[in-house]
C-alpha cells in the first residue's frame, strides 16, 4: 500500500500547477494552499489506487517481475545476463506504449569471483563459508595460509598493529545499524592492507545469519597494497572469536579465483510519458537492473526497477497526462558503486 500512496504522490506533483512551492504572483503559498489543491485530485489518486489493488493491473508488477527474474537470473556487472536484461528491458518498455524509450550508454566494471574456500586448518579443520567482495584481488592458486588476527574494531586493529603483519585479519565487528558497519566492508581490506596484513574476512554486515555470507562492494586505496577480502557468516566470525578469547592459535588458508577485466559497454534503459505543460522539468522514477551473482536480485533491486515501471504503466492506463515528464529509469552497474547514475548525471545536469 505504501508504493500506491508512493505513486500517487508523484502524481499529483505532476499535477501541480507551476512551481509547486509558489503561486504566479511568486508569494511563498501555505501549507493549507498545497493541501486544498491536492485535495482536488482525490478522484483521480482513487482511479489509480482502485486499478493497482482491484483493476486488471493488479499483481502486474509482481508477475513481470517472477518471469524476469526466472528467465534472466543474476545479473553481474560486466555479464551477458546483464546485457540480456537490458535488451529485454528495452523491447518490454517499448511494447508497453511507452514514450521515447531509449539506451543510453554506460562504461562499467567487470569482475568476476572465480573458485573460492576458506578452510580453517588449525586447530581442527572446518570449511569456512565465504563470499568475495566485490572488485577483491585474488589469492595465488595455493592460496594463502596464515594465522588469524581476530579484532573488533579498526582501532583495536591499528592498536594491535605489531602482532598483524603476515596474518589474515577477521573482523568480528558489532552490528549497529547497515550505515554504520557497512564500512568495515568497505574499508576493512584497507585497514588490514595498511598494517601488513596478507587478507582480510568481514563478519557479514548483517544482525542475523544462516551460515549465510553477504557479498557487496568494497572499495581500494590507490597508495595502500591490494589484498583479497570477503565476507564469512556470522557464525564462523564468531566462533573464531571464542577460539581467540581462549587464547587458541587458528590458521586458515583462503583461496580466491577474483579476477577484474577492462571495462565493457552496457547501457541506462530509459521510457518516460512526457509532459503536456511542463515537458522540460522531469520527475525520475528509478532502480537498478544490476544485481550481484549469487542471487536473482529480486529485490535489489528488481522491486525497485519494476514498481518504478508500473509507476509510468498506471498512468498510462488510465488516460492520465502529467504536466511535467514523468521519466524511468532502469540503471546499470548499480551494486559496483552507482556507476550508471553517475554517468547518467554527467551526461544529463
Amino acid at each position: 500500500m505504501s508504493l500506491l500512496f508512493s505513486l500517487v504522490f508523484i502524481f499529483l506533483s505532476f499535477l501541480n500547477r507551476g512551481n509547486p512551492l509558489n503561486n504566479p504572483s511568486n508569494s511563498q503559498r501555505t501549507f493549507d494552499d498545497i493541501q486544498k489543491e491536492i485535495a482536488n485530485y482525490s478522484e483521480i489518486a482513487k482511479k489509480i489506487i482502485n486499478h493497482a489493488v482491484y483493476g486488471y493491473a493488479q499483481n502486474r508488477s509482481y508477475e513481470r517481475l517472477a518471469l524476469f527474474v526466472d528467465i534472466i537470473g543474476p545479473r553481474m556487472s560486466g555479464s551477458r545476463n546483464l546485457e540480456l536484461a537490458v535488451q529485454y528491458m528495452h523491447k518490454a518498455l517499448m511494447k508497453d506504449g511507452l514514450e521515447n524509450v531509449h539506451l543510453e550508454p554506460v562504461k562499467i566494471p567487470h569482475w568476476e569471483r572465480g573458485e573460492e574456500s576458506a578452510m580453517m586448518v588449525e586447530p581442527r579443520n572446518h570449511s569456512i563459508t565465504v563470499l568475495g567482495l566485490g572488485g577483491s584481488v585474488g589469492t595465488p592458486p595455493e592460496g594463502i595460509t596464515a594465522e588469524v588476527l581476530v579484532v573488533t574494531s579498526f582501532d583495536e586493529l591499528h592498536q594491535k598493529a605489531q602482532e598483524a603483519q603476515g596474518k589474515i585479519i577477521v573482523y568480528n565487528q558489532h552490528y549497529a545499524s547497515y550505515g554504520e558497519t557497512v564500512l568495515y566492508r568497505i574499508r576493512g581490506a584497507v585497514e588490514a592492507a595498511k598494517v601488513g596484513a596478507k587478507a582480510s574476512l568481514i563478519k557479514s554486515i548483517t544482525p542475523f545469519s544462516i551460515n549465510s555470507p553477504h557479498t557487496g562492494i568494497q572499495a581500494y586505496e590507490t597508495d595502500v597494497p591490494r589484498i583479497p577480502t570477503a565476507c564469512i557468516s556470522v557464525e564462523d566470525a564468531e566462533l573464531m572469536a571464542r577460539m581467540s578469547s581462549w587464547g587458541t592459535k587458528i590458521v586458515v588458508t583462503l583461496k580466491m579465483g577474483a579476477k577484474t577485466y577492462p571495462d565493457v559497454d552496457s547501457f541506462n534503459v530509459v521510457a518516460e510519458i512526457i509532459g503536456s505543460k511542463y515537458p522540460e522539468q522531469v520527475v525520475l522514477v528509478s532502480g537498478h537492473l544490476d544485481s550481484w551473482d549469487v542471487g536473482q536480485g529480486a529485490m535489489d533491486d528488481g522491486g525497485g526497477a519494476f514498481i518504478s515501471w508500473e509507476v509510468l504503466s498506471l498512468v498510462k492506463d488510465l488516460g492520465l497526462r502529467p504536466k511535467r515528464t514523468l521519466r524511468l529509469v532502469l540503471w546499470t552497474a548499480e551494486e559496483q558503486g552507482g556507476v550508471g547514475a553517475e554517468q547518467y548525471y554527467r551526461f544529463h545536469k
